[in-house]
């Protein structure tokens, strides 16, 4: 999956660079003139409210998927005075800056899919996706995955890369982060993740093994694979390095186990290890740009939100800030 670009919005002059950068960003993934149109103004509301309403600003991620799936996802994260009312947000007409009050209102009509989380005093993290209106619908599948990738300050392309692959109804979700950061440690990311694809029938062990293969020419990488069959009581980690995942359920976090070593160098053995899977539980994936005392207790209700929203909240207020940060969200399809 691409990742994300950070655009810092903090005054009126960066909404322009905003809006640019979410059309280039819809252009590359091949959509038409209206259509890049339409992103650009979500992206100029979205920016425009951080400069409105958050009294330091705050960002939008902006990715674009191109092929059959094509779309762009832009997300707007602040630690502004939030919401009281997220919902009555959204009414035009209703605002509190003195405002025509027509800008989320817009934002959630022009969106394929919108999402919104708010709270007073802590911030307000909003998420648009955009397809091209000749696209169908997307279909759903057993699982809703999504996730932040973003790199780190100073560096062109993210280190760390994660994906997932279907068969059959199965989801197997990989998160890579290449040793290092740049071009290098992005190809061998890249690889990790492709080389899932190359054994959607074995277990994560097998699916880990033969990304180890696939990196013996790369500078290596951490990576955990997570296999999650449909209506599934438990799921299956493998994981060698840094790259944590951990179900979330019930009011508790269970980490999974992760081994020593380097994919594509110096790893002596492959294991996993099955969780509990109850109906209703998250999974959570994250490289060590994120630190690992993350905690989803003191936001009532956003592990009901977009696992997109979920994966933005965390990074925005999880992240070291000096590293490639991914975090990847699963759940089961409501």
């Amino acid at each position: 999956m691409t990742s994300h670009s950070a655009i810092p919005v903090v005054d009126r002059s960066q909404v322009h660079a905003a809006r640019q950068a979410a059309q280039a960003a819809a252009l590359t993934a091949g959509f038409g003139e209206t259509d890049a149109h339409r992103v650009g103004i979500v992206a100029t509301e979205l920016a425009s409210n951080l400069v409105k309403h958050a009294e330091h600003g705050g960002q939008l991620l902006i990715r674009g998927t191109f092929g059959a799936n094509a779309e762009v996802e832009v997300c707007a994260l602040d630690r502004g005075p939030g919401m009281q009312d997220a919902a009555r947000s959204l009414v035009d007409g209703y605002s509190t800056a003195g405002s025509q009050g027509a800008g989320l209102g817009a934002v959630r009509r022009l969106a394929d899919d919108f999402d919104i989380y708010s709270q007073p005093g802590k911030g307000t993290a909003i998420l648009a996706r955009l397809r091209p209106q000749a696209a169908g619908a997307l279909r759903a599948g057993a699982f809703e995955v999504a996730g932040v990738s973003v790199a780190m300050p100073g560096e062109d392309v993210c280190g760390d890369a994660w994906g997932v692959v279907t068969d059959r109804g199965r989801a197997m979700i990989g998160v890579m982060d290449g040793l290092g950061h740049g071009m290098y440690a992005a190809a061998a990311a890249t690889a990790g993740i492709a080389a899932i694809a190359s054994r959607t029938d074995g277990t994560s062990a097998e699916i880990l093994t033969a990304i180890h293969a696939a990196l013996r020419h790369t500078r290596g990488a951490a990576g955990t694979v997570v296999s999650i069959e449909p209506r599934g009581e438990v799921i299956t980690v493998a994981g060698v390095g840094n790259v944590a995942a951990a179900v979330v359920a019930d009011g508790h976090v269970r980490q999974a186990v992760s081994l020593g070593g380097i994919l594509g160098h110096d790893v002596r053995t492959f294991r996993q290890y099955q969780y509990p899977w109850p109906a209703g539980a998250l999974l959570v994936m994250h490289s060590d740009g994120l630190v690992s005392h993350w905690s989803l207790d003191s936001y009532p209700g956003l592990r009901l939100r977009h696992p997109a929203l979920v994966a933005a909240v965390l990074y925005r207020d999880y992240q070291r800030g000096r590293d490639d940060v991914t975090v990847v969200v699963g759940k089961a399809a409501a």
